[in-house]
């Protein structure tokens, strides 16, 4: 029964960090264009700052029901970053050339994403 469980919170977490994905990339690529595929960047380095901080924080500090985690956590933030769309995007900018483009979106993505993920677990063990 547990497993059954497990998987409902997953989903539940995760239709609703999908949605949360969809519009926060569609409204950032209507406010400044798509020629930076900016939308899945902010999402993914939000992402890594609320893992960090979320798991800091679940783990260390409020010893949160392993339930929550899990539908925070795989479910929600699962859904909501966009690493198979980063990707995507990645091989569509190379493939039309925009090498410099591509570069600097893997570059800025990892660099700025674990550095939002340590600027998340700083500030869960600091709050």
């Amino acid at each position: 029964m547990q497993p059954l469980i497990n998987t409902l919170f997953v989903g539940a977490g995760g239709f609703l960090g999908a949605i949360l994905r969809y519009l926060t990339s569609a409204w950032i690529g209507q406010r400044w264009g798509r020629v930076f595929p900016l939308g899945t960047f902010v999402v993914n380095v939000a992402g890594c700052f609320l893992i960090g901080l979320l798991m800091t924080l679940l783990t260390e500090r409020i010893m949160a029901n392993p339930q929550f985690r899990i539908f925070l956590t795989v479910g929600f933030l699962g859904a909501f970053t966009t690493f198979s769309t980063f990707e995507y995007e990645t091989g569509a900018l190379l493939f039309d050339g925009e090498w410099i483009i591509a570069s600097l979106n893997v570059f800025l993505s990892l660099i700025i994403g674990f550095g939002a993920l340590k600027l998340g677990e700083s500030l869960a063990r600091n709050l």
